[in-house]
């Protein structure tokens, strides 16, 4: 049920790993603001700690690409899982961290994600991995239910921002709360680890191959990553934990109401990933991209401007309505048009950090 037809069986255990990155990203996004505020930092360092996750990570993406075909995926997995479980453990205090400067080195280094979607260096590495399980339309279908998992994942996960005000209510420090959450996303890092050890290792003289270039996909890939450099900069000025700390600041408002609305919003955003393949087939892939965009983009402009948190939660949601432009297929197209050892950096979020 979980694969499409096709598709190698030890891409489930990637699907899996996925959905498990996609919960805790879920509410250690909205979480962050409130933790890093908890902790006596201010809106500005909230800020340049989200901003050096997503330097930090298109960083790592440019490492990959260049290096990661010299060691197999497998181990790469690894160490990103290990790296996962070691910035949780950072964040919530391991070690005496809790001033800027660590904090922030942590933040760059580590596998944290500020955003809705993901932007970890996970992310290359598991492209790679998901375009060697299928191909053709199966590929296609694989990236589709790797980007619908990790949405209606990551929308649950919000619902467990909750969490920290149940066990403050219940008589546990608001800090102690907020860090058994970081605690939480570190020991699913060593889940996830345990979860790779059964994927088959690949042989080393196949990872040991030096990259070749795009190719006649090099107009391809370069034509895309312009196009989604454009939408990632976009992205990148309202991360889900920006908005979290917008609406925490600017309405008061609770752990348990954020999660909701973030749910309601991931929710949406992850049917709309089922919606995309239909609309696409009757008006194209471009026309899909681009008539979406403009009534999302105008609900967004509205959500700015309103003054009631009702409308302005009834704007953002409806901004995640319209289907989103089946980035499954964009996904699956590039990894197709490039070359296997090419297929590491075959990453949306990060498209300037492309290597040809």
């Amino acid at each position: 049920m979980l694969l499409p037809a096709g598709a190698a069986p030890d891409a489930r255990l990637l699907l899996i790993g996925r959905a498990l990155r996609a919960f805790t990203d879920g509410f250690v996004a909205i979480l962050l603001p409130v933790y890093l505020l908890t902790l006596g930092l201010g809106k500005w360092e909230v800020g340049l700690i989200s901003t050096a996750t997503l330097l930090g990570s298109a960083l790592a993406t440019v490492a990959v690409g260049q290096w990661g075909h010299r060691f197999p995926q497998r181990r790469l997995l690894l160490a990103a899982a290990w790296l996962m479980a070691a910035t949780g453990l950072l964040l919530a205090g391991l070690g005496g961290i809790g001033a800027f400067w660590p904090l922030l080195i942590v933040a760059f280094v580590g596998t944290m994600n500020p955003s809705s979607g993901d932007v970890s260096v996970f992310l290359p590495l598991e492209h790679a991995r998901l375009a060697e399980s299928a191909h053709g339309e199966a590929r296609t279908f694989l990236f589709a239910r790797y980007t619908f998992v990790g949405a209606l994942c990551a929308a649950t996960g919000s619902l467990a921002t909750a969490i920290p005000q149940v066990l403050t209510d219940a008589g546990l420090a608001q800090l102690d709360a907020l860090r058994l959450m970081f605690v939480a996303y570190g020991l699913t890092g060593v889940l996830i680890f345990v979860l790779y050890r059964a994927l088959p290792d690949h042989r080393m003289h196949e990872q040991a191959a030096s990259p070749e270039p795009l190719g006649p996909s090099r107009g391809i890939v370069i034509k895309l990553a312009a196009l989604f450099s454009v939408d990632a900069f976009a992205g990148g000025l309202i991360v889900n934990t920006l908005l979290a700390l917008w609406l925490f600041e600017r309405f008061d408002l609770s752990l348990a109401a954020a999660g909701q609305f973030f749910f309601w919003a991931g929710l949406l955003s992850a049917g709309s990933q089922l919606a995309a393949p239909w609309v696409a087939r009757h008006i194209g892939l471009i026309n899909t991209m681009v008539f979406t965009h403009i009534p999302s983009s105008v609900c967004l402009v509205l959500a700015a401007f309103a003054d009631s948190l009702p409308v302005k939660a009834k704007a953002a949601r409806t901004r995640q309505t319209p289907p989103s432009p089946t980035a499954c297929r964009w996904r699956s197209r590039c990894c197709s048009c490039a070359a296997p050892c090419r297929r590491w950096t075959c990453r949306r979020d990060r498209p300037s950090s492309w290597r040809w």
